[in-house]
C-alpha cells in the first residue's frame, strides 16, 4: 500500500437515545493509503456515516485516535480542526450543498476566499481551471437553479478541490443522480483521484459505484465485517 495518510485506531462512538447510550462504532481500526480510493458500505445503522463524519472532523469519537496526515485530530481544539478541514479535506455531499445565490464560479471560489492563501487573480484563475476540468467551462456564470443535478454535482467536485486538499470525502455522491449521470460523476472523481493522487473516501449504497474504488470496506453493527480489494479478493475481519 502507499504511505498511510489516515489511521483510525480502536475508535468507539456512542449516541444517547434518551438515557441509553447506543454504540455506533465499536473498536474500528483502519488505515488508508495516500492516493487510495476507498468505499464504505453497509446497511443503515452499520456505522459507515458515523465513521465518515469522524474522518471529516465533523464529530469526535468517544475513545480511540484518528490521525490525518500526521495530525491527531482527537487532540485538536475545534478551531484547529476547522483549519484542517479547510486545508486538508474536500467534501462532496449527496444534495450538493451549493450556495443558491452564488454562481458556479463563486461557489468554487468561496473556499479559497475562506482559506485566504491566494490573491484575487490566482483565485479566479484556479476557479476557472477547476470548472474547466469538470467540464463546466461554459456554465461558470450559471446559478445552481440553472444547472442539472449532474452539473451541480460537478460544481461540488470542483469546489471540493478548490484548496487542493489531499483528501476528498463523499457522502452518497451519486444518491440524487440518475444512473448514467452517477457513472459520469464517479468516473470524473476516479480520474481526479488517479491524475492528482487525491485520497478519496466515500459512502454509497450502490455496488456499481463501489466498483470505482480500490478497496471496499463493509460495515455491520459498528464494526468492519469485510474488506474487498479491486482484484476481487476479500478478507474477513473478526
Amino acid at each position: 500500500m502507499n504511505d498511510i495518510i489516515i489511521t483510525v485506531d480502536n475508535v468507539h462512538k456512542s449516541y444517547l437515545m434518551g438515557r441509553e447510550a447506543v454504540p455506533a462504532l465499536r473498536g474500528v481500526s483502519i488505515a488508508v493509503g495516500r492516493g487510495e480510493m476507498l468505499c464504505l458500505m453497509g446497511p443503515s445503522g452499520s456505522g459507515k456515516t458515523t465513521l465518515l463524519n469522524l474522518l471529516g472532523g465533523l464529530d469526535s469519537p468517544g475513545r480511540g485516535h484518528i490521525i490525518i496526515d500526521e495530525a491527531n485530530i482527537v487532540a485538536m481544539k475545534e478551531e484547529e480542526i476547522a483549519r484542517l478541514r479547510l486545508r486538508k479535506l474536500g467534501f462532496i455531499f449527496q444534495t450538493f450543498n451549493l450556495l443558491n445565490n452564488f454562481t458556479a464560479f463563486e461557489n468554487v471560489e468561496a473556499p479559497m476566499v475562506l482559506a485566504g492563501r491566494l490573491k484575487r487573480k490566482e483565485r479566479k484563475e484556479r476557479a476557472a481551471l477547476l470548472l474547466e476540468q469538470v467540464g463546466l467551462a461554459d456554465r461558470m456564470d450559471h446559478y445552481p437553479s440553472e444547472l442539472s443535478g449532474g452539473q451541480q454535482q460537478r460544481v461540488a467536485v470542483a469546489r471540493a478541490l478548490a484548496n487542493d486538499p489531499p483528501i476528498i470525502i463523499g457522502d452518497e455522491i451519486t444518491g440524487d443522480l440518475d444512473s448514467q449521470t452517477g457513472f459520469e460523476v464517479m468516473g470524473l472523481i476516479r480520474r481526479l483521484n488517479q491524475e492528482q493522487t487525491k485520497t478519496v473516501i466515500f459512502v454509497t449504497h450502490d455496488p456499481r459505484m463501489a466498483d470505482f474504488a480500490d478497496r471496499t470496506v463493509h460495515m455491520l453493527d459498528g464494526v468492519i465485517s469485510e474488506e474487498k480489494i479491486k482484484n476481487g479478493k476479500g478478507t474477513e475481519n473478526d
